[in-house]
């Protein structure tokens, strides 16, 4: 059965869906925004290399990433996010943030950091910076993964 296109409809909610709808290919978007650019790294995430490979043609069909050589023999490309896949950066965080709210995990959470190129200062997701009073386009933040939680230190009296 094949699914209803979107990309002639009105709504701009819907033609957006038509390119970023399927769930595996925001997590594709996250992971380039964490730095990923090779077929490999993206495959971190568990993917099915036929799905990727789908995934990465609509990509770069959409002009959300730009598929580049980096080696002639044997040809590999990577994948890098252009502006307009850059601009996706605050849906990713808004969908983050509803995650963090809204679902459960057994594992402690850390928000990535959101650095501002220019300046080093960590950007709020209101994207403004603190340390510049200046709002951030997305292409001027760069996402790192957060550092993993510290262990909790044990309270004494504590058995090990």
């Amino acid at each position: 059965m094949r699914r209803k296109s979107f990309a002639e409809m009105a709504c701009p909610i819907a033609r957006t869906l038509e390119i970023v709808g399927e769930w595996w290919t925001l997590l594709i978007v996250r992971d380039a925004l964490l730095g990923a650019r090779r077929f490999d790294d993206f495959r971190q995430s568990g993917i099915a290399d036929n799905i990727l490979s789908a995934r990465l043609e609509l990509l770069v069909r959409e002009g959300v990433l730009e598929r580049r050589a980096y080696q002639e023999h044997p040809p590999r490309y990577e994948y890098v996010l252009t502006e307009k896949g850059q601009d996706l950066l605050p849906v990713i965080v808004s969908l983050g943030r509803w995650g963090m709210k809204w679902t459960s995990t057994e594992q402690p959470l850390q928000p990535p950091r959101f650095v501002h190129v220019r300046c080093g200062a960590e950007v709020e997701t209101s994207f403004h910076c603190p340390a510049c009073h200046e709002p951030v386009p997305p292409r001027d933040v760069r996402v790192e993964r957060a550092a993993a939680a510290a262990p909790v230190a044990s309270v004494a009296g504590d058995s090990p």
